[in-house]
């Protein structure tokens, strides 16, 4: 039996944004009702960076995505993020794809970040802020475009948000300056999570910010003073409490289950998150390993459908057994 590899070009023209948010709300959801099955995600220390070996099983699939995060590849002219995706069948154990992982980690992490927003923020409809355009950066710029957002770019390299914004198109626009950005109504932060973003005191009233950096041991995006005055909704408390932006005070009692909410059970109305407009509110992501088997799932589903598209042109298929 054949098996495709679906490329990063693969991925993104099988799955547009706005779908791409809807397979992430359903992850949340499934996950929080106890569907979907997914252990803990192991990290492997690298010299400049990690490994990551992501598990997880529901809606009759099994996936593993193997994926890297060396911060400093950039400046190497190599991506961040990459790795593969193994999606199984959960009743017989057949490898069913391989994906790339980086553009489906952007997808997924586009998806994530507006649909976090678009459930804790004001819902004012306005514009959004982004600051980090790299590979997910953009992709969480697109994924507010499709929802009709308008975006503000920032990233410590001005040609990077310039080209990005320029690549997006006319509701896409480059901030004067990083203090522009961060003062958005709605602001999502991708960056290596090396140093941080919001200090104390600088998040205001009805503000909704989406952190995305802070996925492992030592990272950071905002400071414990600021997450100890906000709504704090995370993706999963278990793993985001030994490795979001929120185990700092988790680790010392600051912060407890009690006080932090997940984002799919603020979904199905069991945990609240934004309860007035002048609630400031915290999205703490690290990633879940549900939100690549929902995506995942969704682009075999399309290349099952259809695999002569257009879109599946050039497919690799590998040769299993």
């Amino acid at each position: 039996m054949s098996v495709p590899f679906l490329g990063a070009r693969h991925v993104y023209a099988a799955l547009d944004p706005g779908s791409a948010l809807e397979a992430v709300r359903t992850a949340f959801v499934a996950h929080a009702r106890g569907e979907w099955f997914m252990p803990s995600k192991v990290y492997v220390p690298a010299p400049d960076g990690d490994f990551r070996a992501m598990p997880a099983s529901g809606a009759g699939h099994a996936v593993l995505k193997w994926v890297t995060s060396f911060p400093g590849n950039p400046e190497r002219g190599l991506p961040t993020v990459s790795g593969v995706v193994l999606l199984s069948d959960a009743t017989t154990g057949e490898l069913r794809a391989l994906l790339d992982a980086g553009a489906l980690t952007a997808l997924r992490t586009g998806g994530a970040a507006v649909l976090a927003a678009e459930t804790l923020g004001s819902g004012d409809g306005g514009g959004a802020a982004v600051v980090g355009c790299g590979v997910n950066g953009r992709a969480v710029a697109q994924t507010f475009l499709a929802r009709g957002r308008s975006v503000l770019l920032w990233d410590a390299r001005v040609e990077q948000a310039e080209q990005v914004a320029q690549e997006l198109g006319k509701d896409a626009a480059v901030a004067r300056s990083r203090e522009e950005a961060l003062s958005a109504n709605v602001v999502v932060t991708v960056t290596p999570g090396a140093e941080i973003v919001f200090p104390s005191g600088s998040l205001r009233a009805g503000q909704h910010v989406s952190l995305m950096g802070a996925d492992g041991p030592g990272k950071a995006e905002i400071a414990v003073e600021e997450l100890l005055r906000a709504t704090v909704v995370c993706d999963e408390w278990e793993q985001a409490s030994h490795n979001g932006d929120i185990a700092r005070a988790a680790a010392d009692g600051r912060l407890t289950r009690t006080d932090v909410a997940e984002l799919g059970r603020v979904l199905l109305g069991e945990e609240e998150g934004r309860t007035g407009a002048d609630d400031v509110t915290v999205f703490d992501s690290t990633g879940l390993a549900v939100q690549d088997l929902a995506v995942a799932v969704a682009i075999y589903e399309r290349w099952r459908a259809d695999p002569g598209a257009e879109a599946f042109v050039g497919i690799a298929e590998l040769e299993q057994g």
